[in-house]
């Protein structure tokens, strides 16, 4: 088959992906680039936008959108939309809108014209709308006359944007006129044009010339009737560059393709071709330079309507009428060859491949270079040469041709020529660079490198870095970095000191340098420098670049303590747990030599996994006490050092004890006190206050009475006591500040404390005879032990105390001190002076108490008097005073009715038993009314609770009165009824009173009551609330008054008490009342709904008359199913309210004659729809089908669609019929024909309603009825819809139309809305019922099919050939695999089995398929393995085939495998290969492929019967070091040159020397010398001499012996020279050195005990390298001089003594 030049490709098919056809077009879909395509849709009754990311066209995304145009922008999720004139951009990802305009005019077409403007094109204008900032449109130009009447189809703005094109299209004499607007934005003119597809181009006609010198051009097509042009011509010619010579070539179309005209124009900026598309769906390619036509065919049958530029091929792509993605691009590596073929046009092939790279035409391109060079035009063949594709002519080849050229006087030479063409074009190559570099730096113009290496015109090199560092390090880095050359790179960061850009660069470019190297290197040159590198190697992101170990190694070495230090804090910061080791180091370091920084650095807490005990050692050592506690654990240690406490900071030691423990704290104090307990004590008692709760109070309370020092104890006490709440310390503290003489803190704690224990207290101060008695008085009067202290001090004769605690500490106990003298018979005198002495507040109840329990109340008398006489007008004094003048009779009941300061219910209680009356006196004037009832109950003083109740004027005193089981309660009503109530005036009262009555449901009494008062003439007689109570009264207790009531009265609320009669069943009073008030309607409805009698309402409605009471009647007749009546009381009454419930009735009574007459009254009156319907439908149910078709050709509001519903329920077609033909509702109008038998009417009502669900109606219908034919019509339009296609086709499968289904589907194919699930059911039919037709069908259609749902219909069928079919076409390899496998008899097939089972993804199906072959195709195997190679188990297959004793089968894999290596596939090809007896494949295996069990082998093959196989087991011992059983082997089969190759290879001078004596022992004197010569080295010389001497084999020896002394003398001529070199050096040195006592030495340390020792010495060893022939020592080892019988060179040094023997 022929190449083309160009690449086709479908790259996903719309309607595949759930598009509607119909939403396939130019006014629906839309494609601004090939990132996006956007579709409107309407899905149902919803508006859809969808939205196609090329780059995951299965994901599509639907937004619920109703715009009339919808656009995406090229590159961003961002889509503008337009709604009449209403435009809107929005963010999609951000789901928020960018901007909204609304136009003033109508939008045609728009276009985004770049990533962040929208052109807008109205009637009249073009605009430009920003998506940026808050503008709106700006009118760009106003549109030419010639695109009046015409559609636009397209936009287009240069790259520039300064030209403008508007593209047209209109209908003129049956052809497709295509009419332009170029517009110039710089000149602002406008130029019609005809025209029908056209684009913006740029091009350099010079390949050589620089960027931005490019011609601007303007291309367009035209098909008129004189034919089809392309134009291609220059527009805004820039000065500098060639003149673009207009083009007009003709286009060619196919005679068949008449009417076709251009739709489409892209330009590919890369190939400088256009790409030009035709509507029949042609595609022409044409060269932008020449208008060349390069390629012309169809690539489509449909409509092309919309394209854009193919960004990743520089090419066109394009949506066509079917919803095909369709590309063109150019195919690089076809389109050059198919120029020269086919267009025989090899200027065009050599202009298109200069100028933009395309391969193919590379002999073209050498030969013009040879024939100018040869023509000696040098200018064309450099041009040639800089411009030639791919630059194969760039050569270091054509530079030194350049080179050989002899140059003329006074011209240019051709090699300056080229490079100065290469610099103007673009980036010279390697070789180009460093030639032109030579010369330049030769001539010292080193700013021309600087310059061009800045325009990136020269390729960077390492070659070129090496030249350019001769002149500059810091340019020759420029270059280093670009070329990267890592090492030299980093070199240069050294040199010029830019330390800190090594790491960052290194790590950038993946680089490892020799940072140890670097490190020393930067040290030694900049310690702070070095320093800040070395930070830089441990913090990089993604772990240290050097171990830390190594970086402070290397700073030891260079005895850098200092900056070692420095750097490990900032390294180290993050304490981690792995750098104990390093942080011991750093402390240990500092601790030798600078203990204030180690102090420092153990103050900041930065480290916590170092060896702590160790350093608490060194801490002490240094005297840092304090850090030395911090790091101690063991409590000998903690109390050796605590002691110092004059080291140490008060505030330090205290807070160290807060991390003991409670024991290790009491050891510790006890230390400091046992010690030294002045200098500690104070310390201590600090100690125990701030840790007193921790330690208990207990435990420091003993710890300080055992060292018997109370003053300790006492401020420790006295600094807990104020926050304890311990009994014990306040006792203690009391205790200790009593023998201390603190008196004041010993009052102050008995006042204050809430918690010591009072009685305990109260004994040690009493044992204690205080001078002073006060904290004694304050204990005893806190908590109640004033009896207790009275007699104690009445008995110890301190009166003056008593004074003093009841006139000065507190009076409030006058009472209790008084009733103890009394209890001690104190005299009376004492105790009135006493009392009379008390000037403060004494409480008089608790004195009154006092002194009445004591029946000696009167002595107080004297004391109250001269209380009230001084004002006093306490409560309890009056009580006092009153309890006296009743006991003593004393006009009591005066001061009781006039004396309101005293307590009412406590004299009232004490008058009781006394005097009753004096009793209710008290009560009555404090309203104690609960004490007055009880007590005038108890006495029988009715009369005065009567009139206390009545004046009280209490709801809640009346209830507890009248309450149900108070046995006084009617002898009290009778003093209310008969006394009390007559004798008051006040309505108010008897208003309480009557409430009271009723609350206590008393209705019997409450009617004698309201008799008394309203029947018997009193001033209540005419009160309207007391008649209405009195007849509520008498409903609610004695219905036989009621109608008594309501005769004699006349005042009373007739309406609310007519309705309450009625609530009471009480209906004949109810009656009597209404009608005695002339309230006709509710008499009625008394009448109809109480009493239930309709004739006695019919009596009394035509005797009343009235619209009303009709209406009532008429209501209760027709709720009673009196319909006639009911109707003939509504006509009467003219009442057409109620037609709801009378419409509702018929209906349900099915008396629609009678309904026609209440309808016909109602509809004069009432203009509703439901009345006229209802009349519709009544007609329709008395069948009076004219008087019907009257009503409905008649104006009317009825809702005829929903009476024909309802007829329709009804079954009664015929009028259903007309009513549905009135109101053109086909849908219901093609279901009723349905039941009258119509089909065919039925289908073109089907066809009028188009609906979906009419459609499956009439489908179901046809079907039914056997109309096949009328059936599909309706199918076809529903199986378009692939929600109904299923329930179609169970339908037709339900009545076992089977044929009929799949004529339906084969006809449905062809329609334009066919979609996948169609192609999909069809399958599957075709799998049920005509499998033989399914193949066919899959290969046809399987792109359009849903393939996992025909996979389980073959699954259930049993078509395995077409299952495999499927699931390889679905890229569902392992079940395809699997399917050939489990039905090899219909499925399998060898070459495609080989296709599908190297796509499968499952590696266990492999091994399924091996067994699979073995069992049934073994001979196939290894080609089947061959396919299976790079992706499977070796190992798996060797053992599966071990397994089953098939290996030899497999040998062929085996080899093929071998080149891998693995070790069950070498041990089963060896297996093999032993098997066959092959041991020079075996040793060839053995030697290329080593990973196997060799010894396992070699015990193997050392028993086997062929020699060979026993020399390769020698051979794998000694491969594996088992040289004595190598050599054995060698020995027993007397191959003895393996013996001595084994024994030489060993380096084993015992076994060299057995194999020595084997061959003297069986006497081979020939191997004795060979092994000599082998083992040399092994073979000591003393030995072999002896061997030789004494079995006579001095002649076999002596080659050897030479060769042994020529050795010995060789070496001591060597060590004789060293030495007297080494000699000559160390008396040069001796002569140099300084004493060893210098200046000042005597206060240096020694280099043992210094610890930057080690460093120092181990940096001498590194810097002096050791000498010839000696091996390096330890490190801190010197030189040690000579020892007697050979040369000892130090204590690692190598010892050089005479070889045994001599």
């Amino acid at each position: 088959m022929e190449s083309l030049p160009i690449r086709f490709q479908e790259h996903v098919q719309l309607q595949a992906l759930g598009i509607n056809p119909a939403s396939i077009g130019f006014n629906t879909l839309t494609m601004e680039s090939d990132k996006f395509i956007c579709v409107r849709e309407k899905v149902g009754e919803q508006h859809q936008v969808v939205i196609i990311d090329m780059n995951d066209p299965s994901n599509l995304v639907r937004r619920p959108i109703s715009a009339e145009s919808a656009i995406m922008n090229p590159v961003a999720k961002v889509i503008a939309l337009k709604a009449g004139r209403q435009l809107q951009i929005f963010n999609i990802e951000l789901k928020a809108k960018i901007k909204a305009y609304s136009m003033p005019e109508d939008v045609v077409f728009w276009k985004w014209v770049s990533l962040t403007v929208v052109g807008l094109i109205t009637e009249r204008s073009v605009y430009h709308w920003s998506m940026e900032g808050d503008s709106g449109p700006v009118k760009v130009f106003d549109r030419h006359a010639n695109l009046n009447g015409a559609q636009i189809i397209n936009y287009r703005v240069s790259s520039d944007e300064k030209w403008m094109l508007v593209v047209g299209i209109s209908a003129v004499d049956s052809r497709v006129v295509g009419n332009m607007q170029l517009y110039s934005k710089e000149k602002g003119v406008s130029q019609a044009l005809e025209g029908h597809a056209a684009a913006f181009a740029e091009l350099k006609l010079d390949p050589a010339a620089p960027a931005g010198m490019a011609n601007k051009l303007f291309t367009f097509a035209v098909r008129g009737p004189a034919g089809a042009k392309l134009h291609i011509v220059e527009i805004d010619h820039k000065e500098g560059t060639p003149i673009f010579q207009k083009k007009a070539v003709d286009v060619f179309f196919p005679p068949e393709a008449g009417a076709d005209f251009p739709v489409a124009m892209q330009v590919s900026k890369k190939y400088d071709v256009i790409f030009m598309v035709t509507k029949f769906g042609f595609i022409h390619l044409y060269d932008l330079e020449s208008g060349a036509c390069i390629f012309m065919n169809r690539i489509s049958g449909d409509t092309i309507f919309v394209t854009a530029e193919l960004e990743a091929t520089s090419g066109i792509i394009g949506v066509n009428r079917k919803g095909q993605v369709l590309s063109v691009s150019v195919e690089e590596d076809n389109i050059i060859p198919y120029i020269m073929r086919n267009l025989s046009n090899p200027e065009l092939a050599f202009r298109l491949a200069t100028r933009t790279g395309l391969p193919g035409a590379d002999n073209l391109v050498l030969e013009r270079f040879n024939q100018l060079l040869n023509m000696g035009n040098f200018a064309e063949a450099a041009k040639v040469a800089a411009t030639s594709p791919r630059g194969i002519l760039r050569t270091p080849q054509t530079i030194e041709r350049f080179k050989l050229v002899p140059v003329a006087q006074g011209q240019m030479s051709p090699i300056l020529q080229y490079f100065g063409i290469l610099l103007e074009k673009g980036e010279l190559n390697k070789f180009e660079s460093l030639e032109l570099a030579k010369p330049v730096l030769q001539q010292g113009r080193k700013q021309l490198l600087e310059k061009w290496l800045k325009e990136d015109k020269l390729e960077c090199s390492e070659e070129l870095g090496d030249i350019v560092k001769q002149v500059d390090t810091t340019l020759a880095l420029s270059v280093y970095l670009r070329a990267n050359v890592p090492n030299k790179v980093i070199a240069c960061f050294g040199e010029t000191g830019q330390y800190s850009k090594i790491i960052l660069y290194a790590k950038k470019v993946g680089y490892q340098p020799d940072y140890v190297t670097l490190l020393q290197f930067i040290l030694r040159v900049d310690p702070e420098k070095g320093a800040e590198f070395a930070t830089l190697l441990i913090s990089d992101e993604n772990g240290p670049l050097l171990p830390l170990e190594q970086i402070v190694d290397v700073f030891v070495g260079l005895n850098m303590v200092q900056q070692a230090t420095s750097f490990l804090l900032d390294a180290l910061k993050e304490n981690k747990p792995e750098q104990g080791g390093l942080q011991t180091r750093l402390l240990e370091m500092n601790l030798l030599h600078a203990p204030q920084v180690a102090d420092a650095i153990l103050g900041n807490e930065m480290f916590s996994h170092y060896d702590r005990a160790y350093i608490a050692g060194l801490c002490e050592k240094a005297g840092l006490y304090q850090r030395a506690l911090e790091h101690y654990t063991d409590i000998y240690d903690i109390k050796r050092a605590i002691v110092n406490t004059q080291l140490l900071t008060p505030e330090w030691t205290i807070a160290f004890f807060g991390r003991l423990s409670i024991d290790q704290s009491l050891e510790c104090l006890k230390e400091m006190l046992t010690n030294n307990i002045r200098q500690n004590l104070q310390i201590v008692v600090q100690v125990a206050t701030k840790y007193s709760e921790q330690l208990g109070a207990a435990n420091l309370i003993n710890l300080f009475e055992a060292h018997k020092t109370s003053e300790g104890l006492y401020y420790y006490l006295g600094s807990i006591v104020n926050i304890s709440q311990d009994p014990e310390v306040h006792f203690k503290y009391i205790q200790a500040a009593t023998r201390s003489g603190q008196m004041k803190e010993v009052e102050r704690i008995c006042r204050d404390s809430n918690f010591y224990d009072a009685e305990r207290v109260k004994t040690f101060l009493k044992e204690s005879k205080l001078q002073d008695q006060l904290p004694l008085i304050i204990v005893c009067d806190r908590f109640n032990f004033v009896h207790d202290l009275v007699l104690h001090l009445y008995q110890n004769s301190m009166y003056q105390y008593i004074e003093v605690y009841v006139q000065k500490v507190n009076p409030a106990r006058t009472p209790q001190v008084i009733g103890g003298l009394l209890d001690v018979d104190c005299d009376e005198a004492v105790i009135k002076n006493l009392l009379a002495s008390v000037r403060g507040p004494v409480p008089v109840d608790e004195l009154v108490e006092e002194t009445e329990k004591r029946n000696r109340l009167k002595l107080i008398l004297p004391w109250l008097e001269m209380k009230i006489k001084e004002g006093a007008m306490d409560t309890p004094l009056f009580n006092a005073i009153a309890k006296i003048y009743i006991d003593t009779n004393n006009n009591a009941e005066y001061f009781l009715k006039e004396n309101k300061f005293y307590d009412a219910l406590v004299v009232g209680k004490y008058c009781e038993k006394r005097d009753p009356y004096l009793a209710f006196i008290a009560y009555q004037r404090g309203q104690c009314d609960k004490e007055l009832i009880e007590i005038t109950n108890e006495n029988s003083m009715f009369k005065h609770q009567a009139r206390y109740l009545v004046t009280r004027r209490d709801a809640d005193l009346w209830n507890y009165a009248l309450r149900p089981d108070n046995p006084y309660r009617r002898s009290v009503i009778d003093q209310v009824v008969g006394t009390a109530l007559p004798e008051t005036q006040d309505p108010e009262d008897v208003s309480i009173t009557v409430k009271a009555f009723m609350a206590a449901e008393l209705p019997n009494e409450l009617i004698e009551l309201l008799e008394k008062l309203v029947l018997e003439g009193t001033t209540f007689s005419d009160n309207r609330n007391l008649q209405n109570l009195l007849i509520l009264t008498a409903i609610k207790a004695d219905r036989t008054r009621v109608m008594d009531y309501i005769t004699r009265l006349e005042n009373f609320d007739a309406p609310d008490i007519a309705n309450i009669a009625v609530g009471s069943d009480l209906f004949e009073e109810a009656f009597f009342i209404y009608k005695k008030y002339d309230q006709h309607v509710n008499g009625i409805s008394v009448l109809i709904s109480n009493i239930g009698d309709l004739d006695r309402a019919y009596e009394f409605a035509e005797r009343v008359d009235t619209s009303e009471v009709w209406s009532k009647l008429a209501k209760a007749q027709l709720d009673t199913l009196r319909f006639k009546e009911a109707v003939d009381s509504y006509i009467k009454a003219a009442d057409s309210s109620n037609y709801m419930e009378v419409i509702q009735t018929a209906q349900t009574t099915d008396k629609f004659e009678e309904l026609i007459r209440y309808l016909q009254m109602a509809k004069k009156t009432v203009r509703q729809p439901v009345v006229e319907s209802e009349l519709i439908f009544a007609y329709a149910k008395t069948n009076r089908i004219a008087d019907l078709e009257e009503v409905i050709s008649s104006p009317n509001i009825a809702e005829i669609a929903v009476v024909g519903e309802k007829c329709f329920d009804e079954k009664l077609y015929e009028a259903a019929k007309l009513l549905f033909s009135s109101v053109s509702n086909w849908a219901r109008l093609a279901s009723t024909l349905i039941y009258l038998g119509e089909h065919q009417a039925a289908v073109d009502c089907a066809r009028k309603a188009n609906a979906t669900k009419v459609w499956k109606e009439v489908n179901a219908a046809c079907i039914a009825n056997g109309e096949f034919r009328l059936a599909q019509i309706c199918a076809l339009n529903l199986i378009i819809h692939a929600e109904e296609l299923e329930v179609i086709v169970k339908l037709y499968e339900a009545r076992g139309y089977f044929d009929e289904l799949i004529q339906l589907i084969e006809s449905g194919l062809g329609l334009e809305r066919a979609h996948m699930g169609m192609f999909t059911e069809l399958a599957i039919v075709y799998s049920k019922y005509r499998p033989d037709r399914l193949m066919e069908h899959l290969r046809l259609f399987w792109q359009r099919i849903n393939i996992p749902k025909v996979i389980r219909a073959c699954e259930v069928a049993h078509l395995w050939s077409e299952l495999v079919f499927l699931y390889t076409h679905y890229d569902e390899f392992d079940n395809a695999a699997l399917s050939i496998m489990a039905h090899p008899a219909d499925a399998w097939d060898h070459i495609a089995f080989k296709d599908i089972i190297v796509k499968v993804s499952n590696l266990e199906i492999y091994f399924k398929a091996l067994r699979f072959y073995l069992e049934n195709n073994p001979l196939l195997m290894n080609d089947l393995l061959v396919v299976l190679t790079p992706r499977i188990d070796h190992t798996r297959v060797v053992q599966m085939f071990q397994k089953t004793n098939n290996l030899p089968l497999i040998k062929p894999y085996l080899i093929s495998v071998q080149q891998s290596n693995n070790q069950a596939v070498n041990t089963a090809f060896n297996d093999l290969l032993i098997e066959e007896e092959d041991y020079k494949s075996l040793r060839d295996s053995i030697d290329n492929f080593d990973h196997f069990d060799a010894i396992s082998l070699a015990q193997r093959l050392e028993k086997h019967e062929l020699m060979e196989f026993r020399r390769i087991a020698a051979h794998l011992y000694k491969r594996n070091k088992r040289w004595r059983q190598s050599i054995n082997i060698s020995k027993k089969d007397k191959v003895f040159k393996d013996a001595m190759e084994a024994a030489a290879e060993s380096h084993d001078p015992e076994l060299a020397e057995e194999l020595l004596k084997y061959f003297i022992e069986i006497d081979r004197k020939d191997c004795f010398a060979a092994c000599l010569y082998n083992c040399y080295e092994m073979l000591r010389p003393d030995v072999v001499l002896e061997y030789a001497w004494r079995f006579r084999l001095n002649d076999f020896a002596m080659p050897y012996m030479i060769q042994v002394l020529r050795e010995y003398t060789t070496k001591i001529d060597v060590l004789e020279k060293a030495n007297a070199e080494r000699s000559l050096k160390e008396v040069e040195k001796e002569k140099q050195e300084t004493p060893i006592m210098g200046p000042g030495s005597l206060g240096n340390p020694l280099m043992l005990t210094y610890g930057g020792a080690v460093g120092v010495v181990s940096g001498m060893q590194q810097q002096m390298p050791p000498m010839p022939g000696m091996q390096q020592g330890p490190p801190g080892m010197g030189m040690m001089g000579s020892q007697q019988g050979g040369y000892m060179m130090g204590a690692g040094g190598m010892a050089m003594m005479p070889p045994q023997g001599f």
